[in-house]
């Protein structure tokens, strides 16, 4: 009985979604025009280069990040020795930082290889792996007080990352949660000049909307880059969204989106 009652109640729904969804046809995304650019270049720039301006001093960075296969990407320079979804970056002062890159999301191992594109499945933001607010406080008052120079590279990154820490966190492994990450850092920057506020200046959507990250090589088949139609238009402007985490202001944003083509 309760078979043919579950069997009814789904024949009725397919019934309804035939009679209410007829009249609906889908529209076609037309395409937009986008830059042209030297493919060399651009991966050079997405593995060595700077869009993410600030990070963590590379000897911090050691003691916490130990276990790691370099191998997976072989640089060179700085990034010889330095995990595939970080950047090593060299500091005006002589020192270096370590930034993350794209591939934090947007690459993965698999069977022994790395497959640059395909989404990480394997990013875990559960409040037990994903970021410490309090941890990374701590390391902002240590480099204020002993080592200023490399605080002044890494301030930014810093302030960013314990601010928007508490609402970056999944139930669950696997999940991404780049969309909401963009809603944070826009919630706190400046829509005119991109530079940061300590407090929000749009009310923050406190809800997590975990997604699934494609793999890159679909986008040559879309003319919007998102599951839902958003994203149209410049490509390389949302490419260089994660330059949102640590910009200065829109001067530094124009010099990012410079390396875009």
């Amino acid at each position: 009985m309760k078979k043919l009652l579950l069997f009814s109640l789904l024949c009725c729904g397919l019934l309804a979604f035939r009679f209410l969804g007829s009249n609906e046809k889908p529209v076609p995304i037309p395409p937009s025009k986008q830059r042209s650019g030297n493919a060399r270049k651009g991966f050079d720039y997405l593995v060595y280069g700077d869009y993410v301006r600030s990070g963590i001093p590379i000897n911090l960075f050691r003691i916490g990040f130990t276990k790691f296969d370099s191998s997976l990407l072989p640089r060179t320079g700085i990034n010889a020795n330095i995990p595939y979804d970080f950047n090593a970056l060299p500091m005006a002062t002589g020192g270096v930082i370590v930034a993350p890159n794209c591939l934090q999301c947007h690459a993965m191992p698999f069977d022994g290889q790395l497959v640059i594109g395909l989404g990480n499945a394997g990013v875990d933001f559960t409040k037990s792996r994903g970021i410490n607010a309090g941890s990374v406080a701590m390391m902002e008052r240590m480099l204020k007080k002993s080592f200023p120079e490399d605080y002044e590279a890494a301030k930014t990154f810093l302030t960013v990352t314990k601010t928007i820490a508490p609402d970056l966190v999944a139930d669950v492994r696997g999940v991404n949660l780049a969309d909401h990450l963009a809603a944070l850092l826009v919630a706190h920057r400046d829509p005119q000049t991109f530079k940061w506020s300590d407090s929000a200046l749009m009310v923050k959507n406190h809800a997590v909307v975990p997604t699934d990250t494609p793999p890159w090589w679909l986008l040559k088949k879309k003319n919007a880059m998102f599951y839902n139609g958003f994203g149209r238009g410049d490509f390389g402007r949302f490419l260089m969204a994660s330059n949102l985490l640590t910009t200065g202001d829109t001067s530094e944003s124009r010099i990012v989106d410079e390396h875009m083509p």
